[in-house]
């Protein structure tokens, strides 16, 4: 059984209390404690809930997702990528309720005179996150680049190019979601300017997420196109083959025949003839294949 970890710092105007891996009777009691809603704190227990916010008569809740995973897992739901906090929070308390352990927590200094300016520090932290996948994902995209371009396209697999977009596309969608759920937060007038901050930096972590998806997209295109055109190539090559030996073939299967009435088989330079006209057709060939550019 998952012990519960909790923590409670005392701050000049607030108290921020934090729950980490609590389970559901732990929750209930949580509930029953501090006077929350029963449905907010189920909602708190999902694992794979999604960003959102309530406003309650003496408190705010709020969920929001850190981005927990690296792209070599290979995830590609909501729930593998990223990891929840839920807050409660008015202007004399602060709970916060998550499963994973977040290692900004801890950076939290005492010198702050609201709870909202905790949660924005948080939310600011959250978003912090998102930025080294971010690197990691378009470092990834330029290797796969330099592979097909400069290299072998073969060594490049397309199942990591169906992650690597699914997981962009993914945590975009997160990202736009939780955009919407900034929105619609309310502060006071002085910690306007800190959450305007984070709207600037959730807007240009979307807008690079959206850049890294188009390359993503075309860098499949274009895996797409380099594999199709090899395949191509190859057929190409079977039909200047296939061009080469039809008519040779043609001639060699008619001078094949067991008839008895083929003057030719008589003739003393009737093979070196039929040589000949063989050469000659396959040159008559490769010369209109280089008129027509096709060689």
């Amino acid at each position: 059984m998952t012990k519960v970890s909790q923590s409670k710092i005392q701050f000049d105007k607030f108290v921020w209390i934090d729950f980490c891996q609590p389970d559901k009777a732990s929750l209930d009691k949580i509930a029953e404690e501090y006077n929350l809603d029963y449905f907010q704190i189920k909602d708190s227990l999902e694992s794979g809930h999604l960003p959102k916010f309530e406003k309650q008569p003496n408190y705010n809740f709020l969920i929001l997702r850190a981005f927990t995973s690296t792209i070599e897992e290979g995830s590609t739901t909501i729930s593998e990528l990223s990891n929840k906090i839920a807050f409660f929070y008015n202007e004399n308390k602060l709970i916060t309720i998550h499963r994973s352990a977040f290692p900004f927590l801890n950076t939290v200094k005492k010198e702050y005179n609201n709870s909202e300016d905790v949660l924005l520090y948080l939310i600011h932290k959250m978003l912090e996150t998102y930025q080294r996948p971010l690197n990691d994902l378009d470092e990834h995209i330029t290797k796969i680049e330099e592979v097909i371009f400069l290299k072998n396209y073969e060594k490049v697999s397309l199942e990591d190019l169906y992650f690597l977009k699914t997981q962009t596309r993914i945590t975009k969608k997160l990202l736009q979601i939780i955009q919407n759920v900034i929105n619609q937060l309310e502060v006071k007038d002085e910690s306007k300017t800190a959450l305007q901050d984070i709207k600037d930096r959730l807007l240009n972590l979307i807008l690079n997420y959206d850049e890294v998806l188009e390359n993503s997209n075309n860098l499949l295109n274009t895996y797409l196109s380099v594999n199709a055109q090899k395949s191509n190539d190859v057929m190409k090559l079977l039909t200047i083959f296939s061009a080469f030996f039809l008519p040779l073939t043609f001639v060699a299967g008619i001078y094949g025949m067991n008839f008895e009435n083929m003057p030719e088989l008589k003739w003393r330079s009737g093979y070196f003839l039929t040589l000949g006209i063989m050469l000659f057709i396959a040159l008559v060939i490769y010369f209109w294949f280089k008129r027509k550019r096709i060689l």
